[in-house]
């Protein structure tokens, strides 16, 4: 089984918030239709209209969604892409790896999922989009990611769920050159919003300072923060 996820982009200047709904009103039963191993969209809706540290660019099209399929084979991908065709001004495609690095109920942030499918998970998702800068060889850019940066992000926030995909390849010559693509989940918007909550100071300016100077410099060691694109979501998990 492989996984493939697909980014959705709107037209410039775009209110994302109405066809990223349609995506799930119209598209999501279609896609289900084609009997999918699994599928879920995370989608950029009035509901997560929620303000991140680093806006996304206004000169850039917005994130409409992000759509997962779980499929046997991606070679035979086709009914799923005929079904997004309809939907948003750009899209790509990309292979990746998923590790659920930490799931509902796995730690003390949230109990163990009790919503079923298609319904629209409690809180809030942040989907980051990350590229590799060229100073980093692929092996040392993932060591650094998977073996520092999130143990120590796990370690600090209060995130209820954490979705790490990482990019096998891109599935076309016009994708962007993403390598991962992230998928956290948080109690509130408050968490995303407030430092105190986002980084897990418990309301000790001297933890908040520190925690936020060890972020940084995790952050700053794999990633260059002009090319990182955050953006909030809301979580539909539509066939787990």
């Amino acid at each position: 089984m492989e996984k493939i996820v697909y980014l959705v982009w709107g037209a410039l200047g775009e209110d994302p918030r109405e066809p990223a709904a349609r995506l799930l009103e119209e598209a999501a039963p279609r896609l289900l239709d084609l009997g999918p191993r699994g599928l879920s969209m995370n989608l950029n809706d009035a509901e997560a209209d929620v303000p991140v540290a680093v806006p996304w660019p206004e000169d850039e099209a917005p994130l409409l969604a992000e759509v997962s399929l779980w499929l046997d084979c991606y070679d035979r991908r086709e009914p799923w892409e005929e079904v997004l065709s309809g939907h948003g001004a750009r899209r790509a495609a990309y292979l990746v790896t998923e590790s659920l690095y930490s799931d509902y109920g796995s730690n003390d942030h949230a109990p163990p999922r009790d919503w079923p499918d298609g319904k629209r998970s409690p809180g809030l998702l942040t989907v980051t989009l990350l590229e590799r800068p060229e100073r980093l060889s692929r092996a040392d850019w993932l060591a650094h990611w998977h073996g520092v940066q999130s143990p120590v992000s796990d370690a600090m926030q209060p995130r209820t769920r954490y979705v790490r995909n990482t990019v096998t390849r891109a599935l076309g010559a016009d994708a962007p050159p993403y390598e991962g693509i992230v998928d956290e989940a948080w109690p509130s918007a408050a968490h995303v919003t407030e430092p105190d909550l986002f980084y897990g100071a418990g309301g000790s300016p001297e933890r908040l300072l520190q925690n936020q100077r060890e972020m940084f410099e995790s952050v700053r060691a794999f990633l260059d923060f002009d090319r990182i694109r955050t953006v909030t979501m809301s979580e539909y998990l539509l066939k787990s």
